[in-house]
């Protein structure tokens, strides 16, 4: 029995098909999260690496037919006005995130994957920065580690303290995107707690994705190395799906169709995510470089926090 178990866990296809299940069933990233990591805490996921390959295409399309649920026009002036909250956010993750490293005596390169993935976009980051830094492979996997303990925790508790703080969605929208890592978490907190806040945070932190580029070849020059990041051509789609929107109001229930099948979709990503997880990518984070991203992570969430709820973001109009 035990070895028809495990060949059932070790067939990518049988993982695919559940992620198909998750999507059909229900739109709430959380199951499909909260699924994959504890199938694969408690049983093992053998086939991490197909199902993190699959789940990074799946996250991009997923990204893309949310597009169709807003306007190219509310999205265009929702990056513009929040441009100058995305460089105060990042300036101040970057600075607080080298002085919480050199407080811990946290390996450089590792701190700054940390605190890039917390400044900009988690897991994309990191990926794009890695490269451009020069990292080795133990320091970036620790830190995708990290970051991605953080998310799933991220996507699980920030959807009931907005409740309990008395988050309006526009708050809420904005808290999300700024202090949350991944933008697959993003999405995923955001669409638990409504369309609006859904509109606005997915739009934040999509620019805040747009920063990738230039810290990445910033990070290379720094570093003295040739690398750079590929651009994220999934915004582009994100951005072309909104001006369909926009372009063609006959096309309004087509369109409210594909944002509702992103939704789906990203439950079913989110259960390839968490499969992602492992008892030895854990152990290998250590504690100095945990204690260090919790804490950058807390006093980020508490700054931007206390600044939607003093009413400092811009009035977006959503």
């Amino acid at each position: 029995m035990k070895d028809i178990l495990e060949r059932i866990n070790g067939n990518k296809y049988v993982w695919f098909c559940a992620a198909l299940a998750l999507s059909v069933l229900t739109p709430n990233p959380a199951i499909g999260l909260a699924a994959g990591a504890f199938i694969a805490l408690t049983v093992g996921n053998p086939v991490m690496k197909e199902t993190g390959a699959v789940s990074k295409k799946l996250l991009q399309l997923a990204v893309i037919l949310l597009g169709f649920g807003m306007q190219l026009n509310v999205v265009l002036r929702v990056g513009l006005t929040s441009i100058w909250v995305t460089m105060i956010s990042i300036s101040a993750v970057l600075a607080i995130g080298a002085f919480l490293g050199r407080a811990f005596k946290v390996e450089r390169d590792l701190c700054t994957l940390i605190s890039s993935g917390t400044a900009i976009c988690g897991g994309s980051a990191i990926a794009a920065m890695s490269p451009a830094i020069g990292a080795n492979q133990t320091a970036t996997g620790v830190a995708m580690a990290v970051v991605f303990l953080l998310n799933g925790i991220a996507l699980l508790i920030f959807p009931p303290l907005g409740h309990l703080l008395g988050l309006s969605q526009q708050q809420f929208g904005f808290w999300s995107a700024l202090a949350i890592h991944d933008t697959s978490s993003v999405v995923g907190a955001a669409s638990i707690y409504g369309a609006q806040a859904l509109a606005i945070a997915a739009t934040v932190k999509l620019t805040r994705a747009l920063w990738i580029l230039p810290l990445s070849i910033a990070g290379a020059k720094l570093n003295r190395t040739q690398s750079k990041a590929a651009f994220q051509w999934f915004l582009v789609g994100f951005l072309a799906a909104a001006a369909i929107r926009m372009l063609f109001p006959s096309l309004e229930t087509l369109c409210n169709y594909g944002a509702l099948a992103g939704k789906h979709l990203m439950t079913g990503t989110l259960f390839l995510i968490g499969g992602g997880l492992s008892r030895p990518a854990l152990k290998k984070i250590g504690a100095k470089p945990l204690v260090m991203a919790v804490l950058l992570w807390l006093i980020i969430s508490v700054l931007t926090l206390l600044a939607v709820k003093n009413g400092l973001m811009p009035n977006l109009g959503i």
